[in-house]
């Protein structure tokens, strides 16, 4: 067992516990085998056993990170777009990128919302270096 700190990064897109940096926060690793079973979540981290849901109605603020996500993700498409293709209202092209971007946004809102409840838990709970001590399970 290494004691070094998990990568903040790579913990949050693996989507692993904020507290411990281990425990997987989703019951199912991959957001697309089951859409009606994205959201499950263990009640508490597997590892260090901290408590995700913080208080009653916690998860309505995931609603601003992912929105913040998806126009942060439509500005790039748009920048990308406009590099690549370029951009003008006479050949319809923002409307081409218009739906491109629709598209895209639609196939990748499983991940978006899964992973905005993890930014949004880790505005909340810190790492904790006691926990490296604890056994993997």
């Amino acid at each position: 067992m290494s004691n070094t700190r998990p990568n903040y990064l790579l913990s949050m897109l693996s989507m692993k516990c904020p507290h411990c940096r281990r425990g997987d926060m989703f019951k199912t690793k991959n957001a697309y085998t089951n859409l009606k079973k994205t959201f499950e979540m263990h009640e508490h981290c597997p590892v260090c056993g901290q408590k995700y849901e913080l208080e009653t109605g916690f998860w309505f603020g995931t609603g601003y990170v992912s929105y913040a996500l998806a126009v942060a993700f439509s500005v790039a498409t748009l920048i990308a777009y406009w590099v690549i293709f370029g951009m003008s209202w006479e050949d319809n092209s923002v409307f081409i990128w218009l739906g491109l971007n629709g598209v895209l946004l639609v196939v990748l809102q499983p991940w978006l919302m899964r992973i905005s409840r993890v930014i949004y838990l880790y505005f909340f709970v810190y790492y904790d270096e006691s926990t490296a001590e604890l056994p993997d399970k």
